[in-house]
């Protein structure tokens, strides 16, 4: 397996990975399925074996869980804060292993975020969930606080200091899955403008750098702007408005980073232009447009569902506290299609085009328990684990 392992990251060398034995001794602990996960991934995240393998938490439950966020201005932010709070605490806490989550917001700002969570260590908590904006500038943070026994934990994005563990979706792979896609949907050649998230954040650069591979394979398309919506509708309806307005050439296609295709969907109804296919990520305002106009586009993906992120980010982090002994640093989650016809599941033609809801993968489909065991070397419910006495 070791051997199968380099072969085929080698393959992506200079543009998605290394061929370091450590890497690939992570990997390889991984069944043959979730391996396949691993073939396209950014260069930078940290992909061999974790420190806290064999970890042991300070206390016994209820544990004190700190989530140091750095953004709370968009939908998707304020779904994985409602699944944490409203479904995630409660569960836990009536099984006795949570005791209460500490929530920050550091508004983008590194020091602001450093010093949330220096402060959420010292003040005892006992794992940390962090949505990182830099891959490096919390690491010494992060150093510390496994100084204190404190685990950290980064969703939707990853850092690459070896004393945390990153449990989120594979960005590289949505970025690509997503725009090779786009570049077919609109017959392999054309225009593309692509709407990014916030530039120089890891999993907004992550997105494109897929995205940029995929449509460097179709010599037909054209990336003719990239403007920074800011995952947030708002940003991204002006900034497509003002490209729009300024750029007279064909737009044949767009490529969204969610939470913003509803911004860009009215950006493109207002600027008079015949609407063309554009991927949406997620937002159920954007998608009661597609359910309203089902021939639209043929699907689109879950690329960062906030809720499914939330579960997936909480159960990694409450397995490594029991002590279930994860076996790889960054446990990645794959882009998931949808079609129109799960779509109209959940939405009614009488929907609302100005929802905050967010349409998620169904069921467990995002992070299985029978897939979340091959991730770990001792692994059990972690709902009905408890400490052995």
């Amino acid at each position: 397996m070791l051997k199968k392992v380099v072969t085929t990251v080698t393959l992506l060398a200079g543009l998605y990975s290394t061929t370091s034995a450590v890497m690939a001794d992570g990997l390889d602990s991984l069944p043959a399925d979730q391996l396949k996960l691993y073939e396209l991934v950014d260069p930078a995240i940290p992909l061999g074996p974790t420190v806290f393998k064999d970890f042991v938490a300070k206390r016994p439950p209820p544990w004190k869980i700190g989530y140091a966020s750095t953004y709370a201005g968009n939908t998707w932010r304020a779904s994985i804060l409602s699944e944490m709070t409203d479904v995630l605490l409660p569960k836990y806490k009536e099984a006795g292993l949570v005791s209460e989550l500490v929530v920050t917001q550091s508004d983008l700002k590194d020091s602001v975020q450093i010093q949330q969570m220096r402060q959420m260590i010292d003040d005892g908590v006992d794992a940390i969930i962090i949505c990182a904006s830099n891959i490096t500038a919390l690491n010494q943070t992060i150093e510390y606080a496994h100084s204190k026994g404190v685990p950290v934990f980064s969703v939707s994005g990853y850092v690459t200091s070896p004393y945390a563990i990153n449990a989120t979706e594979n960005n590289t792979h949505g970025g690509y899955s997503s725009a090779k896609w786009l570049a077919q949907e609109i017959g392999g050649k054309g225009n593309v403008l692509m709407v990014s998230g916030i530039p120089g954040f890891a999993s907004s650069d992550s997105f494109n750098v897929g995205a940029k591979k995929a449509f460097s394979e179709f010599p037909d398309i054209k990336v003719v702007g990239d403007v920074a919506g800011k995952w947030t509708d708002q940003v991204a309806q002006v900034e497509v408005q003002k490209f729009l307005a300024t750029n007279p050439a064909d737009v044949n296609g767009i490529l969204v980073q969610s939470a913003s295709e509803n911004g860009v969907l009215n950006a493109v109804e207002q600027s008079g232009r015949d609407m063309m296919p554009i991927v949406l990520g997620g937002e159920a305002s954007a998608a009661c447009y597609w359910r309203k106009n089902p021939d639209f586009i043929s699907k689109s993906f879950h690329f960062w569902p906030p809720k499914s992120d939330a579960r997936l980010v909480w159960d990694v982090m409450m397995r490594t506290l029991e002590g279930q002994g994860p076996k790889i640093q960054s446990i990645l989650r794959p882009a998931l299609p949808y079609t129109i016809d799960d779509v109209k599941e959940v939405l009614n033609e009488d929907c609302d085009p100005n929802s905050t809801a967010w349409l998620e993968p169904k069921g467990d489909a995002w992070w299985p328990a029978s897939v979340a065991v091959s991730y770990f070397e001792r692994a059990e419910d972690p709902l009905a684990w408890r400490p052995k006495k």
